[in-house]
Order: C-alpha cells, then structure tokens, then sequence
C-alpha cells in the first residue's frame, strides 16, 4: 500500500517557531519528508532604509534585528564604519563594549534555554531562566534607559560612560551565574525525557554545516572549531583567555552543551574585562564623527551647534567598501557597507546568521518525528526580525 503524504502548515503563528515563520512540512504518517521555509511576514527593509539614513541615524535600526542582541548587532555596524574610517576606539569603549557583548550573549542564551525547555515540556527552567535574565536587562536598562533596544554604542566608542554602581552589579553577576547554570543542568542535563528528545536529534555533520553555511553555536555544536572572537579577534576580545566548546555528535543534545559552556565562558571574559577596566575616554578624539560631551552641548553655543551640525548632517565616509562580522549569540553577524563618500551608506548588506542557520533545517530534519521539529527548531535559536530584516 502506498504511503499518502500529507502537507502542514506550521505556522506562521505557531508559538514553537519563534516568530513569524512558516513551515510547510510534507509528513508520512508523523515522519518528515520535506520542509519549505516561508519568511517575508515581518519583513521591514533594513538595508534598503539605512541607505536613505546617515551612518548615525542607521544605528538604531540594527537594534531591531536580533532584538534578543541588540548590542551585538550595533557592534557589528559600529566596528564597519569605524574600520571605513580608520577610527581608533578608546582602550575603555573596548573593554566596555566587550562587557556589554557578553552581557548579551548571556541574555539572548537565557532566552534560548528557557524557550527551548519550554518548547520540549521543561516549564520550570524557563521560569529560573527569565529571573536571571531580568538582572541583565537592568543593567542595559542603568546603561542606556531602554531594556531591548539599547542603542548604547556610537562610532567612535559610547553614547556614555558607566553609571555609579554598574561595575558592582555586573559583578554580582560574575558571582552568581555560575551557580544558576548548575541548576539548569540539575534540571536538563541528566533529565530522561530531555535526553530522549534532543540526543541523536537535528543531526547535521560538520561537512554539511560547513556547506550551509551555518556558524555560531549550531556550527561549533557539530564540532567545528571557530569562533570569530579567538579566529578574527575584533574589540581587543584577543587579550581574553577564553575556551571555545565543541560538540561531538553534531545533534540537538551538544548543540545545548555548547551554548550552556558558552554562557559559563562569557562570565569569565566579564570578569577579566572588568579587572581590567581602568578611567579614561569612551569616545575616540574624532570631532568631525563623534558628538561633543553633554556638558560642552549644555553649557556652550559651540557645542551644541556641534552636536546639531552631526545630528543633522552626519559625517562623510572615505569612499570604498568594508565587510566587519562580529560573534552574535546566534553566529557569524556581518555588514558589509559600500561608501561614496558621501554621508549615507551608498549600500548596506547584512550577513544574518538566524537567516542562513534556517536554510539547514530541513537537512536537519528530515526523517525524524514531527514531534522533533519542535525541538530543533529550538536547538538553531532563531530570531525572525533578523531573518526578515
């Protein structure tokens, strides 16, 4: 007798797929023969609108991409511009820039572990995860005002310095995330029905992540050894000791070992960054790019006619062409930026990894159960405003 396959839609508004995606699955019975992704519902034309924007204006846009790393994702606009530019950053912005990095892959791998347990059946790290997470969330919040949408970085360094009490708050941080990570694998890493959902699940070889095109955690998770932040070091992150974990067995279970190492080895960079914080300037000494102090803008008509003159009119670029990638929670986050000199990105193109991460999917999936989409879907910790950018 012969098989009928039977088309479903998954989504677009289906909670598993983190956004609005949708899958059009072919099953056999509840086995998976075919998947076809459909993006486009939350498409917004980031490039095309920072082409029409100066390099200033730009900035914000990036933070609504991967809202779950919004600092990654100006630190990767604000690193183009300024290897564009041949702007030097202060050694402070650096090291400020790399904490705040940090802090984010942190907040986007608490989201990760509480919306991937969620996904499997796990409520309860979900709600330990969203406890910790709210912790980082304040300090975006004592840094730039805003909890998601930070816009925090600028070229040339920072929109300002750390407020008082910052360094001991991330500190506290240092101390007690370790502690926190031990519960979830108290929870998850021995958990029966955990590891029936995820070992031997979303299997794809290093070959065939290599040829997707995936990177980030779901790269080093079938055991490929890179890392932009140790291979291609940006932001001084070549002055931090630092492991890069691998997996072995290129499924759902290492895909989830190496982000939980990953976070324990974002708290030690963290902890040696602040170590090494020192006073000094968080703006390069750049006038014609980087806004005056706040001071000068308050208490002198130079100042703010300075402040006015960049806001408005923003600030020539050298004519050429740049590709700057920074290590976002998710993988390879790229712009590439064709100047013409003028004061507008002539064109922007960015290189996404939730995007390309996608395109593995069905690779990932197909053969297994229905029931395993839902967790490697998870396992590739996709976000859909970067995708459809």
């Amino acid at each position: 007798m012969a098989s009928e396959i039977m088309t479903l839609n998954m989504g677009p508004q289906h909670p598993s797929t983190h956004g609005v995606l949708r899958l059009v699955v072919e099953l056999d019975g509840e086995v998976i023969q075919k998947i076809t992704p459909h993006i486009g519902y939350l498409h917004r034309g980031i490039e095309k609108l920072s082409e029409h924007r100066t390099y200033h204006q730009t900035l914000p846009l990036t933070d609504r991409m991967d809202y779950l790393a919004p600092m990654h994702n100006n630190l990767g606009y604000v690193l183009a511009v300024e290897k564009l530019l041949g702007l030097d950053v202060p050694e402070r912005a650096k090291l400020v820039r790399v904490i705040m990095a940090e802090l984010t892959r942190l907040k986007s791998h608490l989201v990760w572990i509480a919306c991937h347990a969620l996904d499997i059946g796990a409520m309860t790290v979900f709600l330990y995860a969203f406890r910790e997470r709210e912790l980082v969330m304040d300090l975006y919040e004592m840094v730039s005002g805003a909890r998601m949408t930070s816009n925090y970085f600028r070229v040339g360094g920072l929109s300002r310095d750390l407020p008082a009490g910052f360094e001991q708050k991330v500190q506290e941080i240092v101390d007690t995330f370790p502690g926190h990570f031990d519960t979830y694998e108290g929870l998850l890493t021995k958990n029966t029905i955990w590891l029936q959902r995820t070992i031997g699940n979303g299997v794809i070889s290093a070959e065939d992540a290599i040829d997707f095109g995936i990177s980030g955690p779901a790269l080093r998770g079938s055991g490929v050894d890179f890392d932009l932040r140790r291979d291609l070091p940006y932001s001084g992150y070549e002055d931090f000791d630092f492991k890069v974990p691998v997996g072995e067995n290129c499924d759902t279970f290492d895909r989830y070992k190496v982000r939980l190492v990953e976070m324990r080895e974002s708290v030690k960079i963290i902890d040696q960054a602040l170590k090494k914080l020192k006073p000094g300037p968080i703006l390069a000494d750049a006038p014609q790019v980087c806004y005056p102090p706040k001071e000068s803008v308050y208490n002198s008509i130079e100042g703010l006619i300075h402040h006015f003159k960049i806001a408005s009119e923003g600030f020539p670029v050298p004519e050429g062409e740049v590709y700057m990638a920074v290590e976002n929670p998710k993988g390879e986050l790229g712009y590439y930026i064709v100047s013409d000199g003028g004061n507008m990105p002539y064109r922007m193109r960015v290189r996404p990894p939730s995007f390309v991460n996608l395109s593995a999917i069905e690779k990932m999936a197909k053969g297994s159960m229905l029931a395993d989409l839902v967790a490697i879907i998870g396992t590739l910790d996709i976000v859909l405003g970067e995708i459809d950018r």
